[in-house]
């Protein structure tokens, strides 16, 4: 065998220690910015290192620096794990080093990104025949389905925005809800929409959307609008009213999208499915891979019932690139890359290693250790769970005190037994707990809550 290609087993081997250790390592950085940077910073030489040296040292640099988010007791930012399967399909996609933009620069990765497409379709119900493009993430899928929004609205009234820009176009609406994510807004700054121009809706106790407001909203103006709901807000895991919400865009002739970044998968659970009724009848969705199917980052789906409006907002042509029919597989008809890594690879390992009941399983186990975690903590003196637990999000709060929030939450990051993000919800100082790794167990789950109340314990009595 090539020696050159030792360097492929050396990796393989740090990565499996690596995972290995995942459930006993201390779960945040162990290294300061510092201490990073004089470890890894150095001139670059004029001749280059021998490979295995240069990966076991920069293995050996920056483990201090790594976070556990891959393991069992990571409840921050809602970051997955990474299965097995699908960390193994990672590593041979980069060994395969193919472009996975189109058909014709990899036959067979674009074959298995149209599989893993069905498969969501199905696993989602979503329409059959919508377009459906593996981005980087939620933000990209938001850009790729607005993108597709901004073009059927103003196909609907009489413009082509991909020809003639938007300068002269009908005035566009965007409608969210109050507590609509960050990266809804910066998909309509990307797009030319104006992150600022965006109508925002009200919002109940739990951070879901109020349908009467939107109906009032709705009836203004008849302009082109696009109108984001939720599944999943990123604090409560609220869903939004979405049956309603999709009437309501139906009587008024806007297209509904729906940010479903984790929440679109509760679709998977036949004890949690209710929460998404109606909506399979929106115009698109957007969700990610690397939160609750447990892929590698970097995987985000973006999926529009308006396949021709999908495929018209996102899809590339040249010279030198042969005309296809659409019945062939080409990645970059449905994202916004022209050449691109084949994500969708992650996506069919995934799946195929859990099949449909192991991923409803992993999503029911979640959610049912979000509920444990909020009843051990609620429990507590002085310790308040805001949020409605439906799915896998907790919210916390402490002598129902900023400052003893902020402390609880620098308390447990520092004891690293778990790690949690802080958070601000409708004015208040919060730790959210987001519960989506596949290796979480109960047992998890309680040494977590039993750090956190330490946690809260020992910063209340230094104060």
């Amino acid at each position: 065998m090539d020696a050159r290609y030792d360097v492929l087993d050396d990796a393989a081997r740090i990565g499996r220690e690596f995972s290995d250790s995942l459930s006993s390592r201390r779960v945040g950085e162990e290294a300061s910015l510092d201490e990073l940077r004089s470890r890894l910073d150095r001139q670059l030489g004029h001749d280059g290192e021998d490979p295995r040296k240069v990966i076991s040292e920069l293995a050996r640099d920056v483990d201090p620096g790594l976070i556990a988010s891959a393991g069992p007791r990571y409840f921050g930012f809602v970051i997955g794990g990474a299965l097995p399967a699908a960390v193994a399909a990672d590593w041979l996609t980069s060994a395969w080093d193919q472009n996975g933009g189109g058909y014709a620069a990899s036959p067979a990765l674009s074959v298995v990104e149209e599989v893993a497409a069905r498969w969501v379709r199905e696993l989602l119900d979503l329409p059959a025949d919508c377009g459906v493009g593996f981005v980087t993430g939620c933000q990209m899928a938001h850009f790729t389905c607005l993108a597709a929004a901004r073009h059927g609205v103003l196909r609907d009234a009489g413009w082509d925005v991909e020809a003639d820009g938007l300068q002269g176009a009908p005035s566009l609406r965007v409608v969210a809800g109050a507590h609509c994510h960050v990266t809804v807004k910066v998909a309509c700054r990307m797009l030319g929409l104006g992150a600022e121009r965006m109508r925002l809706v009200p919002t109940d106790d739990e951070a879901r959307m109020l349908p009467e407001e939107l109906e009032r909203i709705l009836g203004e103006a008849s302009a082109p609008t696009i109108v984001c709901a939720q599944a999943g807000e990123v604090n409560t895991g609220a869903f939004d009213p979405l049956a309603e919400i999709v009437e309501s865009c139906r009587e008024h002739g806007a297209w509904c999208h729906v940010d479903g970044a984790f929440g679109l998968w509760a679709a998977v659970s036949p004890t949690r499915r209710h929460l998404l009724d109606g909506c399979q009848r929106a115009d698109s969705w957007a969700t990610d891979g690397h939160k609750w199917l447990n892929v590698p980052y970097d995987c985000g789906i973006a999926a529009v019932a308006d396949a021709p409006a999908h495929r018209a907002a996102m899809t590339s042509s040249s010279a030198y690139i042969p005309e296809h029919a659409e019945d062939i597989p080409w990645g970059f008809d449905w994202t916004p890359e022209f050449s691109r890594r084949a994500r969708g690879v992650t996506v069919y390992a995934a799946l195929r290693s859990l099949g449909r009941g192991g991923l409803a399983e992993l999503v029911d186990r979640g959610c049912d250790h979000a509920q444990l975690m909020a009843a051990r903590l609620d429990a507590a003196d002085g310790v308040e769970v805001l949020n409605d637990v439906v799915l896998n999000q907790v919210l916390v709060r402490f002598a129902d005190d900023d400052e003893a929030t902020n402390a609880a939450i620098e308390g447990v990051q520092r004891d690293g037994t778990c790690w949690l993000s802080g958070t601000t919800f409708k004015g208040r100082t919060a730790m959210r707990i987001s519960v989506v790794g596949w290796q979480t167990t109960a047992e998890d789950i309680e040494r977590s809550a039993d750090a956190i109340l330490e946690a809260a314990r020992t910063a209340g009595s230094d104060g």
